[in-house]
């Protein structure tokens, strides 16, 4: 017997799966991974819901995994608790990802992330990627080098701006 009450619920919930696994498809973190490879990592996500003005986490606090958004926006800011000051150093929407260096360094967090929207997220934690390598380690070493290479590339490009501002003070 088909019912339209039954149908919507298994189709939303078909629905956010497979956005979820969209997103981390899409997502730079996860490059060069196979279709069985992304849905092994969907298993290992964890879907948080946070309200408009939550902190998904902030500065200084321990740092232990990295977010993709999957529907919001989320603006990443640095306070300075002595002037009561926040400096917006990005805004972040669907499918983007941060806090990546955490998935490498258990150093304090360096700025805070602000939801500005009501936020959908996908938490990828530390401790789900050190379980990934010890029994998948081929999938491991590819997420490992992929965050590499994004910091890598986040590095020159904070490195051309540094040097930038330096020719323009001269």
């Amino acid at each position: 017997m088909n019912s339209p009450l039954w149908d919507n619920i298994f189709k939303n919930k078909k629905s956010k799966n497979a956005l979820e696994f969209e997103t981390i498809k899409d997502a730079n973190i996860f490059n060069g991974l196979k279709n069985k490879e992304l849905k092994f990592v969907q298993t290992m996500v964890y879907l948080r819901t946070y309200k408009k003005d939550e902190y998904i986490f902030k500065k200084n606090n321990p740092g232990n995994g990295m977010y993709i958004i999957l529907k919001g926006e989320v603006q990443i800011i640095d306070e300075n608790k002595k002037d009561q000051k926040q400096n917006l150093l990005a805004t972040l929407k669907d499918g983007e990802f941060f806090g990546e260096l955490s998935l490498l360094d258990e150093s304090p967090r360096s700025a805070s992330a602000l939801c500005s929207d009501d936020t959908e997220a996908l938490g990828f934690f530390r401790s789900d990627l050190l379980d990934i390598t010890n029994r998948k380690p081929l999938i491991g070493s590819k997420i490992v080098l992929n965050v590499a290479r994004i910091l890598g590339e986040r590095l020159r490009i904070t490195n051309k701006n540094l040097y930038e501002i330096q020719q323009k003070n001269k």
